[in-house]
């Protein structure tokens, strides 16, 4: 159907997923690239420069945007304090230590057997935080649970590739086991990732090391080897999860801890062949996984959302959103508020990403697929709006190969242009962004490869056959829904607290 007073249709929101805005430099994989598309719409079409982190997505100042924030300020229209800001202040306000779900864990720990913390090792403020753990081990003192075990999971993405020496003496319990995020994070079903860190955590079935440090020592003595891809080891005798034992995830972001959790939780599953399967676990997650996932407490409940997607079902319209594996979860569950669900008159598009070690294998990864879906809905004629995530620069850029994110820059801007002519010839119109950079800052000031997500702002860049008729301003993610509200012909509700980015010429 045709949109209210709307100019444009299709009206695209096309995500570059690690696109930052940087000076050029021998790190910068995105000015390094040749991407001619990219940068004629940067010269012929209204842009400008949106603020991706801190603050501007509801995380502490100087603290990386990330994915997730990403996609959900820019769904949202506002800026909603994350979980990280939320559990800070909790920690602050006394709150976090009478938390019910949390205290619960710890009951059933003094009654029973052992408080097992696990969860990603990291100040990087995206999947999880250091202070949360430390919390976690003081309330237990405080709850006088005595069998506290620790199963940490090393970063090496979202903070340096290899920090955890400096993180490990500050972790104020006794580690049982340690892993790689590679292995106890996947979420894009290789379970056979899943599978070694649930045999150390669940049998202490892995090679045992005396001391965490001496396992990253281990690793780091390997040229190839950097902290997400340490393999699962048992520190000590390990401490395997027992019947009537407690377990707090305390990672607070969903998509990367779920895969672990099913497979602790659900009856049913059948990722891998478990040998055995703890029972009658009281088991807490820091925030909500998944929707209604049995027997799994959840210590801080979403806050809810009513997106840019939910007022568009609202007034009838139509909506397309796809991107592939990696990046699916963000332009559904996170860009619709957090909802599972599709609303009406939503369609999506899977595309599977390849079955790769790492992306610098394959930096192309599934982009062709990606822009041949949103192709195709664009000449359907079916959607008012369409959102797309090219997960290329994010991705690759993770694995700090820059020679690969040169190439994954390049493939992403042949996709781009692919997206833009077609939505044009539908007579439509793009806003092409990112949700947080990456790509365009791979090395630290001393060399050291740099695979975390950066601070820097993003660019947008708003592409339409009468795009002369715009001034485009800057401004932040939140102003995206605004913005695409308005060209979709809708009033932008008074909760919005983001404003359109673009303006009439005089």
């Amino acid at each position: 159907m045709s949109t209210r007073g709307a100019r444009y249709r299709p009206v695209v929101l096309c995500v570059l997923d690690g696109w930052g805005i940087a000076p050029d430099g021998p790190a910068n994989a995105v000015t390094r690239a040749k991407t001619p598309r990219l940068r004629a719409l940067r010269e012929r079409y209204p842009h400008a420069t949106l603020e991706a982190s801190g603050r501007a997505v509801g995380l502490p100042d100087g603290i990386m945007g990330n994915s997730e924030v990403g996609h959900l300020t820019m769904g949202a229209g506002y800026v909603q304090y994350q979980e990280l800001v939320r559990i800070n202040d909790a920690i602050d306000d006394g709150s976090f230590f009478t938390n019910g779900a949390l205290r619960a864990a710890c009951a059933a720990a003094r009654a029973h057997g052992t408080l097992h913390l696990m969860g990603l090792l990291s100040t990087g403020g995206v999947h999880a935080d250091l202070r949360h753990l430390n919390a976690l081990v003081e309330l237990a003192r405080r709850e006088d649970v005595s069998k506290v075990a620790i199963h940490v999971f090393l970063d090496g993405r979202d903070m340096p590739p290899r920090s955890a020496l400096e993180l490990l003496p500050r972790v104020k319990g006794r580690i049982a086991t340690i892993h790689g995020r590679y292995y106890a994070m996947d979420r894009d079903k290789r379970w056979e990732r899943i599978e070694r860190s649930y045999r150390a955590i669940v049998d202490a079935d892995a090679p045992s090391v005396a001391t965490a440090e001496d396992a990253v020592r281990a690793c780091y003595a390997r040229p190839d080897c950097r902290d997400e891809l340490l393999e699962p080891r048992v520190v000590g005798a390990g401490a395997p999860i027992a019947d009537r034992d407690a377990v707090i995830f305390f990672n607070f972001r969903p998509d990367r801890a779920r895969q672990l959790t099913w497979a602790l939780m659900q009856p049913d599953f059948t990722g891998f062949v478990r040998a055995r399967v703890p029972r009658d676990l009281t088991f807490v997650s820091f925030t909500e996984y998944k929707v209604g996932l049995p027997n799994v407490l959840v210590a801080f409940m979403p806050q809810e959302v009513v997106p840019m997607a939910g007022i568009l079902a609202e007034g009838g319209l139509t909506q397309f959103h796809t991107a592939e594996t990696e990046k699916y979860a963000h332009v559904t569950y996170f860009f619709n508020g957090g909802r599972e669900a599709p609303f009406a008159g939503e369609d999506r598009e899977l595309v599977p990403s390849p079955k790769v070690a790492t992306y610098d294998l394959r930096p192309e990864m599934s982009a062709a697929g990606v822009a041949a879906a949103l192709v195709n809905a664009a000449r359907s004629g079916k959607y008012d709006f369409a959102i797309v995530n090219l997960a290329n620069p994010d991705m690759v850029g993770h694995t700090g190969d820059f020679a690969a994110t040169v190439q994954a820059m390049e493939t992403t801007d042949a996709a781009v242009g692919e997206i833009v002519d077609v939505t044009l010839g539908a007579g439509g119109c793009v806003i092409v962004t990112a949700d947080h950079g990456n790509a365009e800052e791979m090395a630290f000031p001393d060399g050291g490869a740099n695979t975390q997500h950066t601070t820097n702002p993003v660019p947008a860049i708003f592409v339409a056959k009468d795009a002369e008729r715009w001034a485009m301003h800057d401004g932040e993610l939140k102003d995206i829904a605004p913005t695409l509200l308005t060209l979709l012909g809708l009033p932008v509700p008074p909760r919005m607290t983001g404003h359109t980015l673009l303006e009439p010429r005089a």
